[in-house]
């Protein structure tokens, strides 16, 4: 749907209705498609709260279904009949009779789950919005795309890319407690996201990092012993954390080269977490795999 169509479709799908032009408005309109009203009061705190988030919920629904105000002080007789007692109350109809409601103010999540329950599945809005926030986080704007992730979790907490993509902000400042901590409240559907678990490898690669030493130093022991495998296991997470990526990778591979099965596999598994964390596509992945698939089929 192009721009202007969309805010075509948005500017249709709310308006606020009378007593007299109820049946039409509503009525009538829930014959073609499914229409929430929600009946508010002008001064009503928790109406206006939930003004604002039913008009988003409604929005993602692009265009399956409508809104429509209806002021309950102005025009009591309906929601009168409804039964209504307290605002604010949205009753949704379809073909022309009340099949659902909630009254009080609800989160997003919960709302779009009561259209869904009219509608079917919704797209996800948070869809241009990831990709606003990874194009930002690729350019090395991380404080932005931070702030982007944060305002998807608030909507959809459970969104497994948007869990991976903060955390790796928390990562590239050096807090690994957070980026852990996040990353441990992912449900169960998030955790098989790409994303998610190549931000699960990345922390788990960061925490190990943490407690090897300074590049220089391990390379001055690599130099002073070629066969101390440990360190040289230890030299590749240090060249990762800095971004080194070929290199950490060539460190490892010279230890399987060596000696296949030291710390039982210790270097090739250690080397396959790496490619969790950059991604199967990354050039650092394609090159160490060609170079992987070499020493062991060789």
């Amino acid at each position: 749907m192009s721009g202007q169509l969309a805010q075509a479709a948005t500017a249709s799908a709310t308006r606020e209705t009378t007593t007299a032009a109820f049946r039409a408005d509503v009525l009538a309109e829930s014959s073609r498609q499914p229409v929430l009203v929600d009946f508010f009061a002008p001064g009503n705190a928790p109406c206006r709260q939930l003004a604002p988030v039913l008009e988003k919920a409604v929005k993602a629904a692009a265009g399956k279904v409508k809104l429509v105000r209806m002021n309950a002080e102005a025009h009591p007789q309906i929601a009168g009949q409804l039964g209504i007692q307290s605002l604010p109350a949205v009753i949704a109809f379809q073909r022309g009779q009340p099949v659902d409601g909630f009254m009080g103010v609800l989160p997003e999540t919960q709302i779009r789950g009561f259209i869904e329950r009219l509608t079917g599945p919704l797209a996800s809005e948070s869809a241009d919005l990831l990709s606003e926030a990874d194009a930002l986080a690729a350019s090395g704007n991380l404080a932005a795309a931070a702030e982007i992730y944060t305002d998807i979790l608030e909507g959809e907490p459970g969104n497994g890319a948007a869990l991976a993509g903060l955390s790796k902000a928390y990562l590239h400042h050096g807090d690994i407690v957070s980026a852990k901590a996040l990353l441990s409240t992912a449900p169960t559907e998030a955790r098989k996201h790409t994303a998610f678990v190549a931000a699960q490898a990345a922390v788990d690669i960061a925490e190990q990092a943490a407690s090897v030493g300074d590049v220089a130093g391990l390379q001055r022991r690599v130099a002073a012993e070629p066969k101390n495998h440990q360190a040289r296991f230890d030299l590749a997470l240090a060249l990762n954390a800095n971004g080194n990526r070929e290199e950490a990778a060539g460190a490892l591979l010279e230890i399987i080269k060596a000696d296949r099965k030291w710390e039982e596999d210790g270097a090739r598994k250690q080397l396959v977490l790496f490619f969790e964390a950059w991604g199967a596509m990354d050039e650092a992945t394609l090159a160490a795999r060609r170079k992987l698939s070499g020493l062991l089929f060789a």
